[in-house]
């Protein structure tokens, strides 16, 4: 049995690590550029069809905002965080909104004491895009031992078996999802619970 979400309700939304809820609940992160469908996997992962809101416009997102998330697993309610960041690689934003946006994420990814699982989703169609390699470069520097990093793949449904062999091979420890098929989740959900909660073995 997978964990299910039976209830996610958005709480607010932050400019900065000083104005964001009070830290005293597991987060799990979601990062991501502006078009890899971030707000898509964070409404399919809770069901919800229009919890996270997109923009038509890449990059016009630019504040932090928090969802709270119950879990029921085994007959039993476990309370984390979603915590929703706005898109990098983002365009037609001014160079001073760009250097306060990033200084602003920098701050919350690198000072946020109750992140505990960095969900980095990356399109399939471009497993080398240069931005993703110099994210996931710059969260591994700083990323704590009790933080747990997650390369996810989205539109993996966009990829022939040749092209999803290769992803997998190169990307062993990585998962792939498709929003659109509803394909991904349960994994999603199982190594969430298997980082904060220590459940490793999951009842049929």
């Amino acid at each position: 049995m997978t964990p299910r979400i039976i209830n996610a309700d958005f709480m607010k939304s932050a400019q900065a690590l000083r104005d964001s809820v009070d830290d005293t609940i597991s987060e799990v992160v979601f990062l991501g550029r502006s078009n890899v469908g971030k707000s898509s996997t964070i409404n399919g992962l809770t069901s919800r069809k229009n919890l996270a809101k997109s923009s038509a416009t890449p990059g016009k997102t630019q504040l932090i905002n928090f969802f709270d998330i119950r879990y029921r697993y085994e007959e039993r309610d476990w309370n984390i965080r979603f915590v929703d960041l706005p898109g990098f690689g983002y365009a037609k934003v001014s160079k001073d909104l760009k250097s306060v946006w990033q200084k602003n994420l920098v701050e919350f990814i690198k000072h946020r004491v109750s992140i505990r699982v960095f969900i980095h989703l990356r399109d399939a169609r471009h497993p080398h895009a240069q931005i993703d390699e110099d994210v996931h470069k710059y969260v591994s520097d700083f990323k704590r031992g009790d933080q747990l990093y997650l390369d996810v793949f989205t539109k993996i449904d966009k990829l022939n078996m040749k092209e999803k062999t290769a992803l997998k091979k190169e990307f062993p420890n990585c998962i792939t999802l498709s929003n659109s098929k509803r394909y991904g989740y349960d994994i999603v959900h199982q190594r969430i619970f298997e980082h904060i909660f220590g459940i490793t073995e999951w009842s049929s």
